[in-house]
């Protein structure tokens, strides 16, 4: 039986050669890599990923252990007011309290001032897994970039970020 296979031309191997060699050469940024906002993005996602790493046995994401957190230091807040302080349009604000209060780490209440208000409150559960949470945080997050930056770096990316927070 004949081979029915086409030769290949010096033209089409250049560019076989030239796809592949492509393949292996890392994707050039350009313009991308002065974006603030484009590596703004990238650091948080590497920060979000060690936080995953370091409270996985906890099952929490940032934006969770930022409720808990928040619920912690002020007892007795709406629902309204805990979602609009972090930022969390309301039907992703439900639906993360669903998951924290069918986990029993917090619970809804009815606000006695204002019956179509939710008071949040922490469970006992909640405070354990909190207090669990934050020794993870520091002693291993928080260490990792604090190792990284630096104590100057690290207080001068704080008050830059808090600065664009604050007043972008």
């Amino acid at each position: 039986m004949a081979d029915s296979a086409k030769p290949v031309s010096k033209r089409d191997s250049r560019k076989e050669a030239a796809v592949a060699a492509d393949e292996t050469q890392a994707v050039q940024l350009g313009e991308l890599s002065d974006l603030l906002g484009y590596v703004l993005k990238r650091a948080q996602l590497k920060v979000f990923e060690d936080f995953l790493r370091c409270v996985a046995p906890l099952q929490l994401t940032p934006a969770q252990f930022s409720v808990l957190l928040l619920l912690d230091a002020n007892p007795g807040r709406n629902q309204t007011e805990i979602a609009n302080t972090l930022g969390i349009l309301r039907p992703n604000f439900v639906s993360l309290l669903d998951s924290l209060e069918t986990r029993d780490l917090c619970t809804r209440v009815r606000s006695a001032n204002d019956r179509r208000s939710h008071i949040l409150m922490l469970t006992e559960k909640g405070r354990a897994v909190l207090t669990r949470a934050k020794k993870l945080v520091v002693s291993k997050h928080e260490a990792r970039l604090n190792e990284l930056l630096g104590p100057d770096g690290r207080e001068a990316l704080l008050g830059m970020l808090t600065k664009i927070a604050e007043e972008y």
